[in-house]
């Protein structure tokens, strides 16, 4: 667990690594899904071109850039054109907040018209985010400036079923075969939202973080998992840093619970207080490297779960003759 009395600067520096070469190796052809990177309402340590940038030098394949408040679709696709030469693809997708509408049909739409990858459920303006913040149980960054206070969302309408607008959202997101992420809903709605997603036809869906502010059990991410839903976990939250919430122990007690084939690890990474993302994948690297698990199954973990996500092709490993 992290050392709540610990301050860290701005950018926290990669700690040394013990298996550099290893973890380079490993990082070659990596892919990020939920990447922090500015501009933001929230203070960020890089933008996005500087996250391209730090992604192309440790040879990533695909970058997914987040934002509460706005789809990324308009920068990935510029930035893509303005520097091919990175080899980097990048997408985005929109997180269903105040700022769009709320769990609003038409924002989504947008989205996949623009090529986005994803549409994250409610987050900041979650009911369920909010009651963690008033609670104090969440120590979410703040934005640079007080925005309007959230209106608070949720998925069910006032008889606990699902809206008719997070219906047509799931409908709109299976025909486009796009990915579903529950973004902070709790655990019981994710539940609700996810069962009628598999019969609606999506087939690509995965909790965030399911272990902070969604607060699923182990009984909650086998139920998930065993109807096709992924668990992604934030790298932020088990290396140095500000985010830092659980040991090495719980990460592979979590990769087991849910299964290798059904863990993505992504960095969550931009916010102050941390490692910069591309530096937060060499620190879990390492951190897997440590506990003692194969090669192959961490580049399940940081690249090729995530690849067949976003339809790109799993790339063959190379074979390492034994010296």
């Amino acid at each position: 667990m992290a050392d709540k009395q610990a301050t860290y600067p701005t950018t926290v520096p990669l700690p040394p690594l013990s298996r550099p070469a290893e973890v380079a190796e490993l990082l070659v052809g990596a892919i990020d899904l939920h990447c922090h990177s500015g501009p933001a309402a929230m203070p960020r340590i890089l933008d996005h071109h500087e996250q391209l940038l730090d992604a192309a030098e440790a040879k990533f394949r695909a970058v997914l850039y987040k934002d509460h408040f706005y789809g990324g679709m308009a920068h990935a696709i510029l930035l893509e054109k303005l520097f091919p030469e990175t080899n980097v693809r990048l997408y985005s997708g929109i997180a269903l907040n105040n700022a769009s509408g709320g769990i609003n049909p038409h924002a989504v739409d947008h989205t996949i018209k623009l090529g986005g990858k994803i549409v994250w459920m409610p987050t900041l303006s979650a009911a369920n985010h909010i009651r963690a913040m008033a609670a104090g149980n969440s120590t979410f960054p703040k934005t640079s400036q007080k925005m309007l206070d959230p209106i608070p969302l949720s998925a069910l309408d006032a008889n606990g079923k699902l809206s008719d607008d997070t219906r047509k959202v799931i409908d709109l997101i299976a025909e486009a075969d796009i990915i579903l992420a529950g973004g902070h809903l709790p655990a019981s709605e994710l539940h609700i939202v996810f069962d009628e997603a598999a019969r609606r036809g999506v087939r690509k869906m995965m909790v965030n973080h399911p272990t902070y502010i969604v607060g699923c059990t182990d009984t909650d991410i086998r139920q998930l998992v065993a109807i096709g839903v992924k668990m992604e976990h934030s790298i932020c939250m088990f290396i140095e840093g500000k985010s830092l919430k659980y040991s090495p122990d719980d990460l592979a007690h979590l990769i087991e619970v849910a299964g290798v084939d059904n863990t993505i690890l992504s960095s969550d990474l931009g916010l102050q207080g941390s490692q910069r993302p591309v530096d937060g994948f060499r620190s879990i690297t390492q951190l897997l490297l440590d506990l003692q698990m194969p090669s192959a199954t961490i580049r399940k973990l940081i690249s090729e779960n995530a690849a067949r996500f976003l339809n790109l092709p799993v790339a063959e490993q190379p074979v390492h003759n034994a010296a």
